[in-house]
């Protein structure tokens, strides 16, 4: 019942990685149903938790964020009548929510959204980063999702930026730190196929 959360710079190959671990261990694999879930909870469309996906840390959203009618605590918004709504604030904590829930589900691989974070005292729990160099990031955008070097480079630093903008809701900027996590592979020195083996004996050895 072990869960692993793969945060990852965008273009390192974390749920490429992810998908192929995920196979070879029989757990789910969970990215966009993260998104789905926060928008049932909040009673909001995806596309508005894409949206704050998106623009997290944001000087408009930390503007709206700041105003006192949009800061009603989540529980408080709930009882009230009308529809539904989500801010960057509220959004983590739904994360908070919502992770722990499909850890206690067990045999999940989780694909960043601080996963590193909400669950690092969790029991059975390992947390993997993904690194590569710039360059090859870019190439790997371009290999792997038919991309030219321009749209790749572009894809490449947007998500980057989401990624950093991202964590300032958790309050935190160590997310690339060894330390935080139990495995960190750098797919500028090896495949994904060695990154698969590796990732998923570490899981089988700790289970035994």
């Amino acid at each position: 019942m072990a869960i692993i959360t793969i945060s990852r710079e965008f273009g390192a190959g974390g749920r490429t990685l992810g998908t192929r671990v995920a196979e070879a261990l029989g757990y789910n694999l969970v990215d966009e149903d993260i998104i789905e879930r926060v928008a049932r909870e909040a009673n909001v469309s995806p596309n508005w938790v894409k949206s704050i996906e998106r623009e997290a840390g944001g000087r408009l959203l930390r503007y709206i964020s700041g105003l006192g009618p949009f800061r009603k605590p989540y529980l408080e918004r709930l009882t009230e009548k009308q529809g539904g709504y989500i801010d960057g604030h509220i959004y983590v904590q739904l994360l908070h929510k919502i992770i722990t829930q499909i850890a206690e589900e067990g045999n999940a691989i989780i694909i960043g959204r601080g996963g590193q974070y909400i669950l690092r005292d969790f029991p059975d729990t390992f947390h993997l980063l993904l690194v590569a160099d710039y360059p090859n990031r870019v190439r790997f955008m371009e290999k792997n999702y038919n991309l030219s070097n321009r749209q790749a480079t572009i894809i490449v630093d947007k998500q980057s930026k989401r990624r950093m903008n991202l964590y300032r809701y958790f309050g935190r900027e160590d997310y690339d730190q060894p330390t935080l996590y139990h495995l960190v592979l750098n797919t500028s020195k090896i495949s994904i196929d060695e990154g698969v083996a590796v990732a998923s004996g570490l899981v089988k050895a700790k289970q035994g």
